[in-house]
């Protein structure tokens, strides 16, 4: 499997300001000495020294998440490739496409929920415009084709979704889904209106989607159903936006905080969890110390064998 990133913001998306981008630039100068520039060995050690909040950026874009999944009897077909969400971020997505040639005639989009971050970017994914395509829609949720309709529909946006040349399907979820071997299954999670995470189980790895998902009590008891689903996963993408303190004060708005995301996945063994759906206020300095401190959070309370990821755009993980 191989996991990717193309919007990891929540809410809106959220573009790096010009002066976040001086206050960057500020902060670097800052730091340099006449040795980090005296010759280009120097000057590598330098930027590769210089803490990621720095050299770098999280990214702007709402959600989207990819993932290709091989085909177990047959190496040499080609992957399937699943598109959790449509957030802005499947427009870098589809730009990626065509920059890397890549020819898949057959998308899976699998839809959390409809609210807007989610799904406002479809509109912009470019395979969609191209009629040698098939694009299959899944959710659990009855209104998905007349949610993505809705949000094309004049005076919203001047395309239409018959317009778009793809051939499209839209599948209502009532059982798992058999992909390349794999089995896709789909548990509601608590969050206004609903939303589904998703989890890809190939028979050697567990992928588990959660963005958008308020934790509670339930999610932790270890009754068979959560067992199956959520335990020994070896990656989970899952909503962590706020603080502790943030989640108490906007309880009920269907969002977790990062250490109550550290401790579900301590509960349920999973090998590496990456932190997602990233508030839109936050900027890449305060994103990096809340990632920080889920760690020493691990170290403070004695939590062994997870690793933790801050979900960036362009970010890649092979299962």
């Amino acid at each position: 499997m191989r996991v990717r990133f193309w919007g990891v913001r929540g809410s809106l998306p959220s573009p790096l300001l010009p002066s976040q981008i001086k206050s960057k630039i500020s902060a670097i100068l800052e730091r340099i000495t006449p040795e980090d520039i005296a010759s280009p060995a120097s000057r590598e050690r330098f930027l590769a020294d210089l803490p990621p909040w720095l050299f770098g950026t999280v990214g702007g874009n709402s959600p989207c998440v990819t993932v290709e999944v091989e085909n177990n009897s047959d190496k040499s077909a080609q992957s399937e490739m699943l598109v959790f969400d449509a957030g802005s971020g499947i427009r870098e997505f589809g730009m990626a496409l065509a920059k890397e040639k890549a020819n898949f005639q057959e998308y899976r989009l699998l839809f959390s929920h409809f609210h807007w971050d989610h799904l406002m970017g479809f509109p912009f994914f470019g395979p969609a415009y191209n009629p040698a395509v098939k694009l299959n829609f899944y959710s659990p949720l009855e209104d998905m084709e007349t949610s993505l309709r809705f949000q094309m529909n004049p005076p919203f946006f001047p395309i239409r979704l018959e317009t778009m040349a793809s051939q499209k399907n839209f599948y209502i979820l009532k059982e798992p889904l058999k992909i390349n071997g794999a089995l896709v299954s789909y548990r509601l999670m608590s969050h206004p209106q609903d939303s589904y995470s998703y989890k890809v189980d190939d028979g050697r790895h567990k992928f588990i989607y959660a963005t958008d998902t308020e934790l509670s009590a339930n999610d932790f008891i270890k009754n068979e159903e959560n067992t199956e689903y959520f335990s020994e996963a070896d990656l989970i993408v899952i909503d962590s936006q706020y603080t502790l303190g943030e989640a108490i004060e906007k309880y009920s708005w269907g969002h977790s905080a990062f250490s109550l995301a550290v401790d579900f996945a301590a509960n349920w063994n999973i090998k590496h969890m990456v932190l997602f759906h990233h508030d839109p206020t936050y900027d890449d300095h305060k994103l990096f110390n809340i990632l920080q401190s889920a760690k020493w959070y691990t170290e403070r309370l004695n939590i062994k064998g997870i690793k933790i990821s801050l979900a960036l755009e362009g970010m890649e993980i092979i299962l």
